[in-house]
């Protein structure tokens, strides 16, 4: 039976705690995205930007079907929640999921839940 000497339990444990502060950190990143998600009307602009690579606030404001000043609150919730990354054209915004994560969650979701008309 061989033991284990006190330096290699140490740096187990070590490991261990630093392994589950990661977790907790994905976690946390991915309780908060998907509390933002939780909105229907932002679950409805993520739809349409899993269909695309970008698109401008103006054209999500049409397909949307609601106020620019509406889109441009929810934009900035996931925007805020590091959901959406946007660049700035002369006086054109636009989005796009900047998170691969969330792209890949949101390719999930888009095939399963997202109606064509919708994405």
């Amino acid at each position: 039976m061989a033991l284990v000497s006190d330096t290699e339990s140490s740096s187990n444990e070590v490991t261990s705690a630093v392994e589950m502060l990661a977790d907790e950190r994905d976690l946390y990143i991915a309780s908060r995205a998907l509390k933002a998600m939780g909105h229907p009307l932002r679950l409805k602009i993520l739809c349409i930007l899993a269909g695309a690579s970008e698109i401008s606030v103006q054209d999500l404001v049409e397909r949307v079907g609601t106020s620019q000043s509406n889109i441009s609150q929810h934009l900035s919730i996931l925007r805020d929640k590091g959901i959406l990354d946007s660049r700035k054209d002369a006086n054109k915004v636009f989005y796009r999921i900047g998170d691969d994560k969330i792209l890949q969650l949101m390719g999930t979701m888009h095939a399963a839940f997202c109606s064509p008309t919708t994405g």
